[in-house]
This record gives structure tokens, sequence and C-alpha cells, in this order.
């Protein structure tokens, strides 16, 4: 009886000695990514993101030991304590750090790699009733902007960005930059994401770019015919001139107005 009881004294010093070590761990990730994190006190008892985070962990470990309705209750609780729903079954690396937090959903089969990144209104959902492997899968040193919405069982590469309000229903390649909706993504030499960096007034817009690169090419049509036609060249002036007042508006795009 007391070799029982002295192992299972010893089990519970390492998970306690473990969850100690993930806090500190958390807590580090906060204030490395937050540049309004104050005193480690201020961080424990004010970022809902770690609460969340917390209780998900309590919750994802009944789930495992099979203990049935309290890993639902616990993310319930979790969800009516911190505005964020984390399903117990959803799968969470080291480092994951949920900034602000209300509205985030993180779906069943969900697998969040290290160091990752959320604002508020993330979704990591899926797209109906299908069965198995229904929710997204996330490497390492990912950033979600706010709002943005990940669907189905598609995977997002290491270090990639998804850009605020984008809708993504397909696989994310690593090192790039993820716009719109649905999403495109923008290739980039993309680097291990430290401090969270998606630039919003310079997020890259496929759309727009692809709008100039069609106007451009029309200025150019427009003046191959007035050399070919020189008579025309008068009355081409005019639109000529409108047609390069809307490349220059369009090229200010670039400066993050987007379309």
């Amino acid at each position: 009886m007391r070799t029982v009881f002295g192992k299972f004294l010893g089990a519970l010093g390492r998970d306690v000695r473990t969850a100690v070590d993930e806090i500190g761990e958390d807590v580090r990730a906060v204030q490395e990514r937050d540049p309004a994190a104050g005193s480690k006190l201020e961080i424990v008892t004010s970022y809902a993101g770690l609460h969340a985070l917390w209780l998900h962990r309590l919750a994802h470990k009944l789930n495992d030991l099979g203990v049935p309705v309290v890993p639902r209750w616990v993310s319930q609780f979790n969800r009516f304590l911190t505005g964020i729903e984390i399903h117990p079954g959803a799968k969470i690396g080291e480092g994951l750090f949920i900034d602000h937090g209300a509205g985030v959903v993180i779906g069943e089969t969900a697998e969040i790699g290290d160091n990752v990144t959320m604002y508020q209104g993330v979704t990591l959902g899926g797209t109906g009733k299908e069965s198995g492997k229904r929710h997204p899968t996330v490497g390492d040193n990912v950033v979600f902007g706010a709002g943005a919405k990940v669907l189905g069982a598609v995977t997002i590469g290491d270090n990639a960005k998804v850009g605020a309000g984008s809708v993504v229903v397909t696989d994310v390649p690593k090192n790039s930059t993820v716009v719109g909706n649905p999403g495109r993504p923008v290739l980039l030499r993309g680097q291990r994401v430290g401090i969270p960096d998606i630039d919003y007034r310079h997020l890259p817009d496929p759309v727009a770019e692809a709008i100039k690169c069609l106007v451009a090419r029309i200025v150019e049509m427009e003046q191959e015919l007035d050399e070919i036609h020189p008579e025309r060249k008068g009355k081409r002036q005019e639109a000529v001139r409108q047609t390069q007042e809307m490349l220059a508006e369009l090229m200010a795009y670039d400066a993050g107005a987007g379309i």
C-alpha cells in the first residue's frame, strides 16, 4: 500500500511540476509577444487567453482519461468565463498566445503546433457533419489575424500568417501570407515569427495586383493604337489620361487601402 501511495504522490508531484513549468512558459510567451504586457501578476490574473488555455489543459486531460461529460462541462465553463471555446479534444502545442480572445473557437479535431498566436474572433472550425478529422492542422509559429476563419481539415504550414478577416478553406504553404475570402496565399520568404508582425497596412492584395496589370496593359494598347493611327491620337488622349489617373489610384492601394 505504501508503495502504491508513494507512486501516486510521485506522479502527482511530477504533474504539479510540469504544470508550474507550463504556466511559466505561458507567461513568458505573453511577455515576448504582447507589448502591452505588464508584470507577471497582471498577466496571470488578467489574460483571458491564458485562463482559457489552462482550463483547456484540464479538460483535455480528463478527455484523454475517458472521463464522460465532465470535460465538456469544463469547456463550457471555460467559454462562459473567458469567451473562448476550445473543444476538449483539440490538441494544442506549447506557447499558444490568444490575445484578447473574445469569440475564438477551436474545434474537436484541431491540432495546433508551437508558438502560435491568435487574435480575437479566430475560428478553427469544420465545414459540415463529416466524421473523423474535420478541423485544421496548424504548424509552428503561425499568426492568425483578428476574425480569421480556417475551415475544414486543411493544413496551415509553419511560419504562415493569416490576415484579419480571411476565410481559408484550402491548405496554406509554409512561409506565406494569406488574405481575402476565399483566402489566397501570397508566397513570401518568411522567417520564424517571434513578436507577431502582420503589418495590416501592407498585406498583399492579389485582386488589386491583377487589376493593376490589366489597366497597365490597356494603357499600353491605347498608346500603340495612337502610334498606328495618328488621326485617333487627339480623340484618345482624354481617355488615356483618365485611364492613367485610374491606374494611379490603383497604385495607391499599395499603401494598404486594398480593394
